[in-house]
């Protein structure tokens, strides 16, 4: 069954649930009671590594002091890959673990939530699990997520993302997989942590929190549980996000950030995204760029795109965006939110198209570095004719495309997409 036969005409609107959660400045020290508290023995810790920063060695000693044995999983990429999981399930096989913890950004989580759901399948290949609600065992491995970005919101979602990389090593495939059963078991989220964060990642993952927000209050869903935790996380990161960014240690720019990321991904979570992220995928499919950077290239023009199909929708960005509409038509508001959001776009220094991105333009940058000898061919983003229509087609067959407020086709999708590579902002804004 395909994806469109699954989501249209939307006939009926499932809520999905959410994990418990820890959230504010500590919460992090509770995990070895909490991990405890849930049973667990010897835990497999899977994380980026995070280094420069000594958050995993923190955590991880504070689980032995409080009597758990830890085995450390530190390779996860950006943009996790499917081999990155399936290393992890090998890694918890071998030590006989009996739980996981994942410290980190989405990345970490959802390694993490791929790697319980093919535990829980005997060690099956996590791309069999591509799509809605795949898994045949709703019993898996205990999750405790300890977030240290403010960005993805995977620590209270029911997706994870991952990259195929084996099936087909000549194009790559950035997947999302739904899935009731990859829900963790815990979610921690500690604004101190996010200290540490750089400046210019600080500023992506911020741009990922405006996508996961305007696009479930725009999705052709029109679930109405989601549309109230949307508005206000768009108001709390237009708020929030300048502080946060450049002054890494301003505890309400952080912590404003971290209710952001929390509530948006409960938006999406039920309400559905776009395209926005379907351009995003692609683009780290291809390049292995960073997920919200590219949502902050591909937003405005998403939402020009879009807003001709609900200017009222817009309007109502502009409002949470804290824009005095008072006397505006819808049109002329929707306009003045996406002037807004391309100023935010500068003001924390983000780049404007994804030609703009090269391999000095951000601390996170993985453009040319490998792993695989595809993305050591890929130093940086073409643009060209074949470029565009390779990510176009790539949208096209993305989960989130479906719930896209206007329809998607090769022929309205792929000026966007063009627009994205190589366009001017200045154009969207007259």
């Amino acid at each position: 069954m395909k994806v469109d036969d699954l989501l249209k005409p939307f006939p009926i609107k499932e809520f999905h649930p959410f994990p418990r959660a820890m959230m504010g400045p500590g919460a992090h020290e509770m995990i070895g009671p909490e991990a405890l508290k849930l049973g667990f023995k010897k835990t497999l810790v899977m994380t980026s590594g995070l280094r420069g920063t000594d958050t995993v060695h923190n955590i991880v000693e504070s689980m032995r002091y409080h009597g758990l044995e830890v085995v450390v999983y530190d390779q996860v990429e950006s943009n996790p890959k499917d081999y990155n999981v399936m290393d992890a399930v090998a890694m918890y096989s071998e030590a006989k673990c009996d739980s996981f913890v994942s410290i980190g950004g989405g990345s970490s989580h959802d390694a993490c939530k791929g790697a319980r759901i093919a535990v829980a399948h005997d060690g099956r290949n996590v791309n069999e699990f591509e799509g809605f609600n795949k898994s045949e065992n709703p019993k898996n491995p205990p999750h405790i997520a300890v977030s240290t970005t403010a960005g993805t919101g995977s620590e209270t979602s029911w997706a994870y993302v991952i990259t195929d990389t084996t099936t087909d090593p000549d194009n790559p495939h950035k997947y999302v997989a739904f899935d009731d059963a990859s829900v963790t078991t815990l979610a921690i989220d500690d604004p101190v942590l996010y200290y540490t964060c750089p400046t210019d990642y600080t500023a992506q993952c911020g741009f990922d929190v405006l996508a996961h927000a305007s696009e479930p209050y725009v999705s052709r869903l029109d679930f109405a549980p989601s549309k109230g935790n949307a508005l206000h996380a768009i108001k709390l990161t237009v708020e929030n996000l300048r502080a946060a960014t450049w002054n890494g240690e301003d505890l309400p720019g952080r912590e404003g950030m971290m209710y952001a990321q929390y509530i948006a991904a409960q938006a999406f979570n039920s309400g559905g995204l776009g395209i926005i992220h379907s351009i995003s995928h692609a683009i780290s499919a291809f390049y292995d760029t960073h997920h919200g950077l590219n949502n902050a290239i591909a937003l405005p023009r998403v939402w020009a795109f879009n807003m001709t199909a609900s200017y009222s929708k817009f309007a109502d960005i502009a409002v949470a965006m804290g824009i005095d509409t008072h006397g505006m038509s819808d049109q002329r508001a929707s306009h003045a939110a996406l002037e807004s959001a391309i100023q935010l776009l500068r003001d924390v220094g983000i780049a404007e198209k994804f030609t703009d991105v090269h391999s000095d333009t951000y601390s996170k940058n993985r453009l040319g570095t490998g792993p695989t000898k595809y993305y050591q061919n890929s130093p940086v983003i073409n643009g060209d004719d074949k470029d565009v229509d390779r990510i176009t087609h790539h949208v096209l067959g993305d989960a989130c495309t479906p719930g896209n407020l206007k329809e998607c086709t090769f022929e309205t999708v792929r000026p966007v997409v063009e627009h994205c590579m190589t366009g001017d902002l200045d154009d969207l804004i007259g």
